[in-house]
């Protein structure tokens, strides 16, 4: 991969994580937290997505209004209405360019493969484990700076109490 080997400060990734690094199973997510769909849309509308294909077919009204969505995906001529289809990583960071922010949103795969040069992780992390089948990779939090924490109790439309962190990468 030509392109993966330098962080790149416009490379974004947004994740919801259990306490044991769940975030989904069979394509679907673990929870309902209303707190963090609406920071989800907050901090991606205007911006680039990226996701692989499930994460796409996940998605109950397909490509995300008032974003610029990429798909990366391993089959070749796939199409998506109203996306852009990258066929591999590299093309997606290419596609993505240098906009002044770009949100990695998922799968697994993708976050595994992305997370290495991502400038910043905006991070839920749920107060719960759950059976899963994704999971997201472990986090080194020494090579991270905490810019910003808030704890959301759980009640209304919030399952289980979570945390909303942003983390910058350290130089």
């Amino acid at each position: 991969m030509k392109n993966t080997t330098a962080i790149r400060k416009n490379i974004s990734i947004i994740v919801a994580v259990a306490a044991n690094n769940a975030i989904g199973k069979d394509n679907q997510l673990l929870w309902h937290l209303t707190d963090d769909l609406k920071r989800f849309r907050r901090l991606t509308s205007g911006h680039t997505v990226v996701m692989g294909r499930n994460t796409y077919l996940s998605l109950p009204k397909g490509a995300l209004p008032n974003r610029r969505n990429i798909v990366i995906t391993d089959r070749p001529g796939e199409q998506f209405e109203g996306c852009e289809m990258a066929y591999s990583i590299d093309q997606a960071l290419d596609l993505a360019g240098n906009e002044e922010e770009c949100f990695i949103m998922g799968g697994g795969m993708v976050y595994q493969q992305l997370f290495p040069v991502a400038g910043k992780l905006y991070l839920t992390t749920v107060d719960h484990s759950f059976d899963a089948d994704t999971f997201f990779p472990e986090i080194d939090f020494a090579g991270w700076n905490l810019v910003e924490s808030e704890f959301v109790n759980s009640g209304g439309k919030n399952d289980y109490p979570h945390t909303f962190t942003l983390y910058e990468r350290k130089a």
